[in-house]
């Protein structure tokens, strides 16, 4: 075969708007291989007649098709294969869609969440209310210095699970009722998770209800808590409240997102009824 028939590598992966690397890629997966290799130089030759099979390979792959399908495709041509392909291939797209979408809201949540702690009024007590959340907790009884005295609980809490659901703002810690009536605010009790409603989480799960809280946040993380509690239980005791459940403490900014700690902010929520 005369070279002049051929198509160097370089020139078809810019007929074809691909790179070098794909072509020679196809190669190596058994998919596409030149019609001429030179054996003193190495330069890969392509024909014509390949054209109409590497469109097909540039036309499933923009459809996402993996390369050991379109191999196979390649071996045994046929239109109820191609068929079938596709529609196994819509599936996946559709499943791929519906990934996104829930990554998306992710994201959004963390924007929202990340807007809301960066405009707070640190240092002021609030009653807020909550609506439904979905839980997931252990009990654990840990005295937190950093973030890194929660990593084994955290690890325990995502055990098992296929995806990933730990994320900064996400993590919390709680002191039970009765410690707080006891004005007992070294020792924490549990760690909790706070599931987005996308989260899929394989075990037990919680539902809380509607809470009314006393409600803080501060600048500074665990071990900056107990004097932010003793203000709270000020509050409830001026205002004539009672303690309905334990304690929600969630670093809302910290180590997960910034080295500074000046921008640390912290939460601590204690659900409350009026007496």
């Amino acid at each position: 075969m005369e070279k002049q028939e051929l198509f160097k590598i370089g020139d078809v992966a810019k007929m074809f708007h691909i790179s070098v690397g794909s072509l020679r890629h196809y190669e190596k997966f058994g998919l596409l291989k030149p019609e001429y290799t030179d054996q003193e130089t190495g330069y890969r030759y392509y024909s014509t007649r390949q054209f109409e099979c590497l469109n097909t390979i540039r036309y499933l792959r923009v459809l996402d098709m993996p390369l050991d399908q379109i191999a196979e495709f390649l071996r045994n041509r046929d239109v109820k294969k191609i068929q079938e392909m596709l529609q196994q291939q819509k599936k996946r797209v559709v499943m791929k869609q519906n990934e996104l979408q829930i990554i998306e809201k992710k994201i959004e949540n963390r924007l929202q969440q990340l807007q809301d702690t960066l405009s707070s009024e640190l240092d002021t007590v609030r009653i807020i209310q909550t609506g439904p959340r979905r839980i997931t907790w252990i009990r654990n009884k840990l005295r937190p210095k950093s973030y890194l005295d929660l990593e084994t609980s955290i690890r325990q809490l995502e055990k098992q699970q296929e995806n990933t659901v730990v994320f900064p703002g996400k993590v919390g810690i709680g002191i039970t009722k009765e410690r707080l009536l006891k004005k007992q605010y070294e020792t924490y009790d549990i760690v909790f998770l706070v599931l987005d409603q996308e989260d899929n989480y394989n075990g037990i799960v919680e539902e809380l209800p509607n809470e009314t809280s006393v409600a803080i946040r501060f600048c500074g993380s665990h071990a900056d808590a107990p004097v932010y509690y003793a203000k709270l239980a000020n509050f409830i005791l001026a205002h004539k409240l009672t303690i309905t459940g334990f304690s929600k403490e969630i670093t809302m900014i910290d180590y997960g997102i910034t080295n500074d700690i000046t921008k640390f902010v912290t939460e601590i929520q204690i659900p409350v009824a009026a007496i």
